[in-house]
């Protein structure tokens, strides 16, 4: 079997992360391209240069099999894979690390975790499989808090029950992707939600966080799979009725659904499946600007056509991404189904491409060879798509200002703030670095608006790459935040998102989320300083 380790202080294995020539070359081209010399890759950290401090709390003797302080796990459950987190790891800092990672079997281990937590004043962090990228599942709670506990649900990894006439199936919160596929693909069915994540998070992750997935219209979000969900609080147990719908005043799962793990623990739930897809259609079509690519995606989005993927990237997103040379646009379009032939569809949102001036191909007809839906601009974009978090890792690395960040707002209001949130970061960017690319790609469109996602490359300084990236992100949310759009469209909120989301929140609703807080988890351990702070 082919070794797979997971990086404790990155993303992904470290069998997948870049070579030394890969980095070199990496190296090499940041030179040449911000006109720069003499570049040096930091070394990624080894468990042996981390120095962490001793537990402060022991966990009772009927909760210590459960529980290790582990120096490999302790520094692995510090960080997620934020910016911010890639910085500190390469500086060798895991000051926030827990005191001790757990891993319950049961609902019962995680209510005998929780009650630990809640009579000791120990602070309790979900984790599913760290792939955030808000500082969620880092424990940094201050000196309120007598220590503590990362609880890592990967062992809740069981499809428990498939209702193949319902297509449904009740699923423990903490398998990864790839295995909940591989056990519905023997039934014929799919969960089809695919976050840049989805090798190294979980189900539990994904309901918890509000994440966005594969498709780029129609199911966008985890929402719209969810068909019930348990969760554990130290204050009980809760479960909502399986239902394909119901009006039945507010929502549990609303409350459930991007709960962050400041409410409770997911440990499974019911979740809506489709057949596997056996009919696909892709094309790439070149546009030539943004603005007029994004007025074609709006004409298919409000078509009703709901292509699975129809997103865009500016001249420079497309020229990082090695998908066109940096003078067009392109919209990487595709449909897929299970029941028909995608002909029909493609033609009409390819004569709407053409509507907006975009550059259309001869033939994009349907398709189930899947090497053909792999090549070509959309397999050239799919392939850097999974790549990318290896290379923003070694970019960190080199001293660069590497980060992202996304939104949503609506169609009328888009061109104007586009043209603003792109002109104030980049003057921010070039204040703080000197020089550096802005772009901006959309990964979800909506009939009513599209959620755009921007991304910063920027030669940054050892040892200043923190207090650089802090005062890009603030310029940019404070400019989203006063345009109107979301801090965050499927990132989440966690500790990154929290100054900006608290503006976002209507009043009354924020003293609402304190009440439910205060009822489900009166000690106030689980997950402090995300969403919202305990009373």
């Amino acid at each position: 079997m082919t070794t797979r380790t997971r990086k404790f202080w990155g993303w992904g294995v470290e069998e997948a992360d870049l070579s030394d020539a890969e980095r070199r070359e990496l190296a090499r081209r940041m030179e040449q391209r911000f006109r720069l010399s003499g570049l040096e890759p930091t070394a990624p950290p080894r468990i042996a240069e981390v120095t962490l401090r001793p537990p402060r709390v022991k966990p009772p003797a009927a909760l210590a099999k459960l529980c290790t302080d582990a120096p490999l796990e302790r520094a692995g459950h510090t960080y997620g894979k934020a910016f911010q987190d890639l910085v500190r790891a390469y500086a060798r800092d895991f000051a926030p690390a827990p005191d001790w990672v757990a891993f319950p079997r049961t609902e019962a281990d995680v209510s005998a975790l929780l009650d630990w937590c809640g009579s000791e004043r120990i602070a309790a962090i979900p984790y599913g499989g760290g792939s955030s990228v808000v500082r969620g599942v880092e424990a940094d709670v201050g000196e309120r808090y007598a220590g503590a506990v990362s609880i890592d649900m990967q062992r809740f990894d069981q499809v428990l029950e498939v209702d193949a006439t319902s297509r449904a199936a009740h699923i423990q919160a903490g398998i990864y992707g790839p295995a909940l596929e591989a056990a519905l693909k023997p039934h014929g069915l799919t969960l089809r939600h695919y976050p840049q994540s989805f090798e190294f998070s979980t189900l539990g992750g994904w309901i918890a966080t509000r994440g966005g997935g594969h498709y780029a219209t129609l199911y966008t979000h985890i929402d719209d799979f969810v068909e019930s969900v348990r969760m554990v609080t130290p204050t009980g147990t809760l479960e909502s009725f399986r239902l394909p719908g119901s009006g039945a005043g507010p929502s549990p799962d609303r409350l459930f659904i991007g709960s962050e793990g400041a409410l409770g623990i997911v440990t499974a739930a019911w979740m809506r499946l489709q057949h596997r897809p056996q009919f696909r259609a892709n094309a790439s079509v070149t546009f030539p600007d943004f603005i007029q690519a994004a007025e074609a995606v709006r004409a298919i989005a409000q078509a009703g056509l709901y292509p699975a993927n129809v997103r865009i990237l500016d001249e420079t997103e497309a020229l990082n991404n090695g998908v066109a040379d940096g003078t067009v646009s392109v919209m990487v379009l595709g449909f897929e189904s299970a029941d028909h032939p995608l002909d029909a569809w493609m033609a009409r949102a390819l004569e709407l491409c053409r509507d907006h001036g975009g550059s259309v191909p001869q033939a994009a007809g349907t398709t189930d060879d899947p090497a053909v839906t792999r090549s070509g601009q959309a397999g050239a974009w799919r392939d850097a798509f999974i790549r990318m978090p290896y290379f923003r890792d070694a970019l960190v690395g080199l001293g660069f200002v590497s980060e992202t960040f996304e939104t949503a707002i609506t169609w009328e209001r888009f061109p104007a703030f586009h043209a603003e949130v792109l002109a104030e970061t980049k003057r921010v960017v070039e204040r703080v670095c000197g020089q550096g690319s802005v772009s901006c790609r959309f990964t979800h469109a909506y009939p009513d608006g599209p959620a755009p996602y921007y991304s910063i490359t920027a030669p940054g300084r050892k040892g200043s790459q923190l207090e650089m990236m802090a005062e890009i992100k603030a310029a940019a949310s404070e400019t989203l935040i006063r345009l109107g759009g979301t801090i965050t469209h499927h990132h989440a909120v966690g500790r990154y998102h929290r100054p900006w989301y608290d503006r976002q929140m209507p009043d009354g609703f924020r003293r609402a989320l304190a009440a439910v807080k205060q009822e489900l988890d009166p000690a106030g351990v689980l997950n402090p300083g995300v969403l919202v702070d305990p009373r």
